[in-house]
């Protein structure tokens, strides 16, 4: 399962207060950077300094927040809401690569040089974004030389968890990728076993590289074998011992 270049199984972290369209500076921007693990390592003379170059955008659900073709030349970064990350193959079919949630970011190869995204961002609810531009952002590398190793830290995740993915659907059955997914959500957790599933299980399957109906049919089967208990999405393990031998 992956986080940033994948789908996280945590629950949505806190989302920062509201802010209408077009936002200014202020309390948004310091808690879009307060949200980052890139940024929040830093003191607070150095986040106002970053919050200073924040410029914000609402986005309707199902609105585009950008798409390939288009222009990559900022780091966004989710204040409020929900995006998911997605390519479509040359059938049209959805390919989900990951879901950001309040705190998470994308566009961070635009640090190195100008390109153009190759996925689709789609906000899935109602969404606030804080973006800094590649010229700001590569200055800020040059005055806090730390939040370049948190980028690279992000990187090498971002690449071992994308690996993880493209090996586990094209070599494991698809019951196995879901007590995975399923048992990797558990881990997530705090405490207790039971969890909310993170996606509908439209993005899910998309995720895992099948249909809904499968989906809702193994997560049937698992729980006639008692190894989980549904009601609705929500989902409790009853039996770790037979989803790892899934």
């Amino acid at each position: 399962m992956q986080k940033k270049e994948s789908v996280s199984c945590h629950s949505e972290k806190k989302e920062s207060s509201n802010c209408n369209h077009h936002c200014n500076g202020g309390e948004m921007h310091e808690s879009c950077v307060s949200l980052v693990p890139i940024f929040n390592h830093l003191d607070g003379e150095q986040m106002n300094v970053i919050s200073k170059v924040i410029r914000s955008n609402s986005y309707k659900k199902g609105e585009i927040i950008y798409k390939p073709g288009d222009k990559s030349d900022s780091l966004y970064i989710v204040s409020k809401g929900k995006i998911k990350i997605y390519r479509l193959s040359e059938m049209g079919k959805e390919q989900l690569v990951r879901i950001l949630t309040a705190g998470d970011f994308t566009g961070e190869l635009a640090v190195f040089s100008e390109s153009i995204h190759e996925s689709y961002a789609e906000a899935m609810k109602d969404t606030e974004v804080c973006m800094i531009t590649r010229t700001d952002l590569q200055e800020l590398l040059r005055k806090f030389p730390s939040i370049s190793l948190k980028l690279l830290s992000e990187f090498s995740k971002r690449l071992e968890d994308s690996e993880k993915q493209t090996t586990r659907i094209s070599t494991e059955k698809v019951d196995t990728r879901i007590a995975q997914f399923l048992m990797e959500c558990v881990e997530d957790q705090q405490e207790g076993t039971e969890f909310a599933l993170p996606m509908s299980k439209k993005d899910l399957a998309s995720y895992l590289g099948t249909t809904p109906e499968t989906i809702s049919r193994k997560l049937t089967e698992f729980e006639e074998l008692r190894y989980i208990k549904q009601k609705g999405r929500k989902i409790k393990i009853l039996d770790n011992e037979g989803l790892l031998l899934v």
